[in-house]
């Protein structure tokens, strides 16, 4: 399993209301006469996205296994027919915060009469946090995948962060680890009440990540005035490798800093944020090639009112980037993942091809996954039908609900109108 919870707790798996069955994990499906299908496969289609018109895709045991034009498609088992609609890859959300407990709508109406943000706020989720039940943090999560996944989103990562103690930090990624293998051990979010960052860094890289590892892939840090600096976020993500956690890094997000470049020295598969940027961070990114991804986060913008980020100065360069939601009760509660990428043309200079990209294989690429974000052969069948014929739409139509089916592992999860 790659993103969210069973298939039986996502609502209505029934028809689309276009013809033809939806097929079932038993037998081959076609969907046929897809107006536009982004496969992210050049080899497959027109420019970066591989824009196939008049498509076809097919498939089989939960993979994709072919995408061609419907006029060459093999038969199958079963089909569906797309009536001109748009097909694209499942969204890759690769950066949220899902496990917690507590509602922050007090902070953001103050934040929207003029008082700045200051990531204080994170210790009133960490006190909530560490009341609730298993139960009710597991109850609040499923209910956001749910909402993630009827807007799209097929693979998600999220990680701990809220609780600050050894026990809290090990059960928030017990409970997302039944949902999701893309876990983070983010026990380095900010310190602990009552304690230094160097008393508490110690915690995080001794009995903390003992804890924690065995149920986490990812180790981050929050590298920032107010958290951690450079020397100790260092040492937590060092910690966190050695025991085969791979390193992200969350930098400059409230100022420029040594974080983009520490993440970059350290082969982190991503740095997120990048709101403040210098040119030898932009140069750094640029140098990794696609090693150390920079994931944009516009919601939080949005939420914060802080200047976006510039994705047009990081693409010139030829950094590789994500978009991902940040979804959080403090600075960004948003799951849509249309929504940051209509943020993220209109707001940050991408175009809605580099956008969508950025949202699908740049969330692939920072979790450094290759069978998600794409269509093409072999991938994993996780793909959203849109009523539009264009992934333009999703820009061009900011706020209005155009999913109208979406397929996980090859089986319909959720199904609109």
């Amino acid at each position: 399993m790659t993103s969210t919870d069973s298939t039986d707790s996502t609502g209505s798996t029934g028809s689309t209301g276009s013809t033809g069955s939806t097929g079932s994990s038993a037998g081959s499906l076609a969907i046929t006469r897809i107006g536009t299908l982004v496969t992210n496969d050049p080899s497959l289609g027109a420019g970066p996205l591989g824009v196939l018109t008049d498509a076809a895709l097919v498939i089989d045991g939960g993979r994709v296994a072919w995408a061609g034009t419907t006029s060459k498609a093999p038969a199958t088992d079963s089909h569906l027919d797309a009536a001109g609609r748009a097909v694209i890859p499942g969204f890759v959300d690769s950066h949220t915060h899902l496990l917690f407990d507590g509602d922050r709508a007090g902070e953001f109406a103050a934040r929207m009469a003029g008082r700045p943000y200051t990531a204080g706020g994170i210790y009133a989720t960490v006190a909530a946090t560490r009341q609730a039940s298993d139960a009710r943090l597991a109850g609040r999560l499923t209910a956001l995948l749910r909402e993630a996944l009827a807007q799209g989103t097929t693979t998600v990562e999220t990680k701990s962060g809220y609780g600050l103690t050894v026990a809290d930090e090990a059960r928030a990624l017990r409970v997302a680890r039944q949902h999701t293998e893309e876990t983070t051990f983010l026990g380095a979010h900010v310190p602990a009440p009552g304690t230094t960052p160097e008393e508490y860094v110690e915690t995080v890289t001794g009995p903390m990540l003992d804890a924690c590892a065995p149920h986490a892939r990812w180790i981050d840090a929050f590298c920032e005035r107010g958290a951690f600096g450079p020397g100790q976020a260092r040492a937590v993500l060092a910690a966190g490798a050695a025991r085969g956690l791979v390193p992200r890094l969350h930098a400059s997000q409230l100022g420029p800093g040594p974080g983009v470049r520490l993440a970059v020295e350290l082969g982190a598969a991503s740095v997120d944020h990048c709101t403040y940027l210098t040119d030898e961070d932009v140069d750094a990114l640029a140098q990794a090639r696609g090693r150390t991804v920079a994931t944009l986060l516009p919601g939080c913008e949005f939420s914060t009112r802080s200047p976006y980020a510039d994705a047009r100065r990081l693409l010139d360069a030829g950094a590789t980037v994500a978009l991902a939601t940040d979804c959080n009760p403090g600075s960004s509660f948003t799951s849509s993942m249309p929504f940051c990428l209509a943020l993220a043309v209109r707001e940050m200079g991408m175009t809605p091809d580099e956008a969508l990209w950025a949202a699908t294989a740049g969330g692939a690429a920072a979790l450094r996954r290759r069978d998600v974000g794409r269509l093409a052969p072999g991938c994993r069948a996780d793909l959203v039908l849109l009523d539009a014929p264009s992934h333009v739409h999703l820009a061009y139509r900011p706020g209005v609900p155009l999913v109208r089916q979406v397929f996980r592992g090859g089986l319909p999860v959720v199904s609109g109108a």
